[in-house]
């Protein structure tokens, strides 16, 4: 679903919880096991941040510093704060997602094909407006993360990018700062179920080969729909149960 039209984590988290597996535990075990999927993307785009190397290093040390922030705020989350906040996480990054096309859809109103120009933002230092920006949105990405995505392409956006493959490269490259550095920190704790997170990780990088194939197959807006529905009704059952007390 990833790689035909995204939103894995709306389904990947539910499908954990919904197994058993503690939600807080779940939420870290999915961003370990997403981990390899980080690089994978970034290397598709790695040509697109060769003219804009001295951008991406700034735009990396707010990733980084919220990618760890975000992952210590869960760390010290109780299960119960978290059982009360993840709902509204679920409902919040399904909302997000519902968002992707029509930011798209602008973006590539204004996208252009082709390397620098003058006025390239790439070519000037990141102001600090999106630094910070980047910085709370690596925060929300350490400690829950879907959605971070369109959140940091329609920041691209506004900021004066055109040129949709480096705005998907620095999206790529900011993601898995903040993802990498997230996972370091969970590996460190007894929050991650291994076996679990093992098994993801494979299973991600067979479906997103399979994935890409099938994607010229399968109705993209199908599949976007799908996800709603999953992501609304996951996070509207995490609601009442969270409501029915223990």
């Amino acid at each position: 679903m990833n790689s035909i039209a995204g939103g894995g984590t709306l389904l990947t988290f539910p499908a954990l919880v919904g197994l058993g597996v503690p939600a807080i535990v779940a939420n870290a075990t999915s961003t370990v096991a997403l981990v390899p999927g980080s690089f994978s993307s970034l290397i598709g785009y790695q040509n697109e941040l060769k003219g804009a190397r001295a951008w991406a290093l700034r735009f990396a040390i707010p990733s980084v510093l919220g990618g760890v922030a975000g992952a210590l705020l869960l760390l010290v989350t109780s299960s119960e704060q978290f059982d009360a906040v993840v709902p509204w996480l679920v409902i919040g990054a399904t909302m997000l997602f519902m968002l992707q096309r029509p930011v798209m859809r602008w973006l590539g109103s204004r996208a252009v094909v082709g390397g620098a120009s003058p006025d390239d933002p790439a070519l000037r230092p990141p102001p600090m407006s999106v630094l910070l920006f980047q910085f709370g949105v690596a925060v929300y990405g350490g400690y829950f993360g879907a959605g971070i995505g369109i959140l940091m392409l329609a920041a691209l956006g506004f900021m004066g990018f055109t040129n949709i493959h480096r705005m998907n490269g620095l999206k790529a490259w900011g993601g898995m700062c903040a993802n990498v550095v997230a996972a370091a920190t969970f590996a460190m704790s007894d929050l991650v179920n291994w076996p679990i997170a093992g098994a993801m990780a494979i299973a991600a990088i067979v479906g997103g080969y399979w994935g890409s194939r099938l994607a010229q197959r399968v109705p993209p807006e199908r599949v976007r729909q799908a996800i709603v529905v999953i992501g609304f009704s996951s996070g509207v059952f995490l609601l009442v149960d969270w409501l029915k007390g223990p």
